[in-house]
């Protein structure tokens, strides 16, 4: 038995608002429940709603900008930068900036739609 998985084809997760969502480990691509791991597109003016998840989430960001609003707290993350937000905290991701924002998000325990309690 091999102890390792080379990803080859991680699952992309279908959106509406043009951002893309590789997830490369997780529920969706391999039914990971421990930890998810996806690279992410996403575009100029892409916004989501504020949320506040039962997971700790880890942000590389690769290319371009990605402003965060944490507990009333304005980030915003360049190349090269990363941020750790840990869970139970309210948090609103979005690229206000003119050019896309590729990055990287790791989440402990893996990102599931039951645990992100996203705000309508």
């Amino acid at each position: 038995m091999k102890k390792y998985y080379v990803q080859k084809s991680p699952f992309v997760v279908p959106t509406t608002d043009g951002k893309l969502i590789e997830e490369h480990f997780g529920l969706a691509s391999d039914a990971t429940s421990e930890i998810s791991m996806a690279h992410m597109v996403a575009p100029p003016g892409w916004s989501e709603p504020f949320q506040t998840p039962e997971f700790d989430e880890y942000t590389y960001i690769i290319n371009g900008k990605k402003q965060l609003i944490v507990d009333g707290d304005t980030v915003v993350l360049e190349a090269g930068q990363s941020i750790k937000i840990l869970k139970n905290t309210r948090v609103q991701y979005s690229n206000p900036f003119e050019e896309p924002c590729e990055y990287i998000a790791v989440c402990l325990p893996a990102f599931s739609p039951d645990l992100v309690h996203r705000e309508e």
